[in-house]
């Protein structure tokens, strides 16, 4: 049986759902796979837990690791002149990539008496790291998933991480481009796309229609962790500008993390308490209530991939706004089923976002203003709805696209000759 270590720095994550999805699916074709977290954490809302976590390192796992990197140490001897001799990493960084290798060590000492015929990494952290010294301990074959940040901010060591896969799977056709421009020397064919998705859910009749109360206040939403790649900082401010406007207006933050205090304060500040909430984590029933009542769901990233935020509010047919960066141009394509702003700009944000309000309600806020023949903002708005939620179906389903990382993910690591249960007779052939 095909046996695959599959290492994520946390696992299970609320906001990384895809990492469980891909583990069952290829467990669903008859593949053994070991789940393996970095860190460990509270499993909370899924079912879903680690066969084994790495940290904390115990004096002895690292003795052990210690020497299995000795007597293997040619396996690993290039990533570490690597690390000491050549690029433009800092000491910090280097020290932190050999203490990783120490863990790779410790990682492989876990996964010897297993039988794993490769290992797979989600993101290009430390994880990535670590599971590629295993590889190497194990004289095995490692591959990695790419998303966002882990190549676009946070990319230490990129290059011989791409050098040593034996496949690299990314989110987007703009990450594979990215990839390819910025380090010449990987071949074409390792860096391959493969997309995430969501659930479409089926509405009754009338649903998608806009769901209001009376106030005809703009209801504004972002999900997302509160951490500074995701700017939910630049909403704020582009809140108290809305208010400067004398727009009506609420704006609702789901979810946690550490920019909590600083936006808080940032709302204090502004005087935005009547118009801006932090709501902290919210669960799925909390978000599906959450995207049905919103008028338009924000997003202010400076880094993404394709977020999964943006595919599930256009799943449910709601109007986007976001940031023309990265992928999500691949997504949200402007003035068909979404909308896109200059990344950075303030003012284009809050003129977006101004004029979605008058297509919604109408210059003065007011719905019996709006024309009902086929030009009406009501009608254009209507079709973008249906646009989103077609988008995602065809290019954004999540089983759809989970087939596809499965038969993909097993032609690339499986020899010819190993049969997996239940893959494709077609691909096999092909």
């Amino acid at each position: 049986m095909l046996t695959i270590a599959y290492l994520s720095n946390q696992f299970p994550s609320a906001v990384e759902p895809y990492v469980a999805e891909e583990i069952e699916e290829l467990r669903g074709r008859g593949v053994r796979v070991i789940a393996g977290s970095v860190a460990s954490v509270g499993a909370k809302e899924s079912l879903a837990v680690p066969d084994l976590v790495l940290r904390p390192v115990g004096a002895i796992s690292a003795l052990r690791a210690l020497w299995l990197c000795a007597t293997r140490w040619r396996s690993i001897a290039p990533l570490v002149r690597r690390i000491l001799f050549r690029g433009a990493e800092g000491p910090i960084l280097r020290a932190k990539a050999l203490v990783h290798t120490v863990w790779g060590g410790c990682y492989a000492n876990r996964l010897q008496e297993r039988g794993v015929d490769h290992i797979h990494v989600h993101h290009g952290f430390s994880a990535s790291w670590i599971g590629m010294v295993a590889a190497r301990l194990l004289g095995i074959d490692f591959s990695m998933t790419l998303h966002g940040s882990d190549l676009l901010i946070y990319r230490s060591y990129l290059d011989v991480k791409l050098q040593s896969c034996e496949v690299c799977l990314t989110v987007s056709e703009y990450n594979r481009r990215f990839l390819l421009e910025e380090y010449p020397e990987i071949p074409s064919s390792k860096v391959v796309v493969v997309r995430l998705g969501v659930d479409v859910p089926a509405f009754p009749g009338g649903r998608l229609a806009e769901c209001r109360d009376k106030t005809q206040r703009f209801r504004i939403l972002a999900v997302g962790r509160l951490n500074a790649v995701k700017d939910h900082a630049f909403l704020v401010r582009a809140c108290a500008e809305l208010k400067a406007r004398g727009i009506q207006f609420d704006c609702e933050i789901a979810g946690e993390g550490p920019e909590r205090r600083h936006l808080e304060s940032m709302i204090r500040r502004l005087d935005l308490l009547e118009h801006v909430r932090l709501l902290g984590h919210a669960n799925r029933a909390q978000l599906d209530f959450l995207y049905v009542r919103s008028d338009l769901v924000a997003l202010t990233s400076r880094s993404e991939g394709i977020p999964l935020v943006l595919m599930e509010a256009m799943a449910r047919g709601k109007l986007v706004l976001a940031p023309s960066i990265t992928g999500i141009p691949e997504l949200v394509i402007p003035g068909q089923n979404g909308f896109l702003y200059q990344p950075g700009s303030i003012q284009d944000f809050v003129d977006r976002l101004a004029s979605v309000r008058s297509l919604i309600l109408g210059p003065a806020g007011d719905p019996s203003e709006r024309i009902a023949d086929a030009e009406s903002s009501g009608d254009r708005l209507m079709w973008m709805r249906h646009a989103a939620r077609v988008q995602v179906r065809h290019n954004f389903n999540r089983r759809k696209n989970l087939k596809a990382f499965g038969d993909l993910f097993l032609r690339r690591i499986t020899p010819r000759d190993e049969e997996i249960r239940n893959e494709s007779a077609v691909l096999q052939q092909i």
